[in-house]
């Protein structure tokens, strides 16, 4: 990974994520990744309601990211105040959100931990700007079929493909029970150490392989704008020992020792340690971008 040779090869151009928390950590990555070769002085961090842009200065790159965890509309939308318990989602409703994704030279999309709370999703019946609240509860892979239809009819409707790549990564997995990879004495992923480490062995964590699927085949379907596919949940289900575990935070705040000494509560087998496994992701997306020509 060379960061000065991307920078350069962004020169004047925007690369933005767009979606839940997992793709809020592959962003930090990548600033992490480039921001390494911009002198001080020379870079800001901006922050306006769903979006935050980091700005590389002499050459007006902006590497972003775009709060939208169903990428359509829900009422779990606003970037601070989301830890709402009845999730509710619009499945064809994505305009207030895309309005925000024009002119964006490459497009990053994902959705999936908050699909996973619970079997069936909540979906309005109507609006909630005209104050609707009844619902229907759908099985989870039809929603999940829904939103990507509307995801990808938005993608060939108002991405103009000379100018923006657009990519859509996959599901980011979890490791929440340790008996998924034979450690019976294990408290979800705190205190794994190594990855599994025998790659013929049959092992489940949990993924949903029918939203896996959905993502693939909509993302393929598109009949003008090309997508790229990044599949990064294979990789990632063998790396066990990479998420941030009891080094987390919990409301902006990093949880206490006492917090820390209950791993079954407190430890987070969601999100990623950085450095870390967004890295290798972001090596995915380099080599894209540094091979168009």
């Amino acid at each position: 990974f060379k960061p000065k040779l991307l920078v350069e090869k962004l020169r004047g151009k925007r690369l933005m994520f767009v979606g839940d928390s997992l793709n809020r950590n592959q962003w930090e990555s990548m600033v992490c990744l480039v921001q390494s070769v911009v002198p001080p002085g020379k870079k800001a961090l901006i922050k306006s309601g769903s979006l935050t842009i980091f700005k590389i200065q002499d050459y007006n790159v902006t590497v972003e990211f775009y709060w939208a965890p169903f990428l359509v509309e829900s009422n779990s939308d606003d970037p601070k105040q989301h830890s709402i318990l009845n999730r509710i989602i619009m499945p064809e409703s994505i305009a207030k959100h895309a309005v925000h994704w024009k002119d964006v030279d490459y497009l990053i999309f994902n959705t999936y931990i908050w699909w996973m709370n619970t079997i069936q999703i909540k979906v309005l019946r109507g609006s909630f700007d005209k104050g609707a609240t009844e619902y229907d509860e759908v099985e989870r892979p039809e929603a999940y079929r829904r939103v990507m239809r509307t995801w990808s009819k938005w993608v060939d409707e108002n991405i103009d493909p000379n100018r923006t790549k657009v990519y859509f990564s996959s599901m980011s997995p979890l490791h929440i029970k340790s008996l998924d990879w034979n450690n019976p004495n294990g408290v979800k992923c705190a205190k794994e150490t190594t990855p599994i480490l025998n790659t013929s062995l049959s092992f489940d964590v949990g993924t949903d392989k029918r939203l896996f699927l959905a993502a693939h085949n909509v993302s393929r379907a598109t009949k003008r704008v090309p997508v790229s596919f990044l599949d990064i949940t294979t990789l990632s289900e063998y790396r066990k020992d990479a998420h941030t575990s009891v080094y987390t935070i919990r409301q902006g705040m990093m949880i206490t020792p006492e917090q820390q000494s209950d791993p079954d509560t407190f430890a987070d087998c969601i999100h990623w340690c950085l450095p870390g496994l967004p890295d290798t992701w972001n090596e995915f997306l380099y080599t894209s971008i540094i091979s168009r020509t």
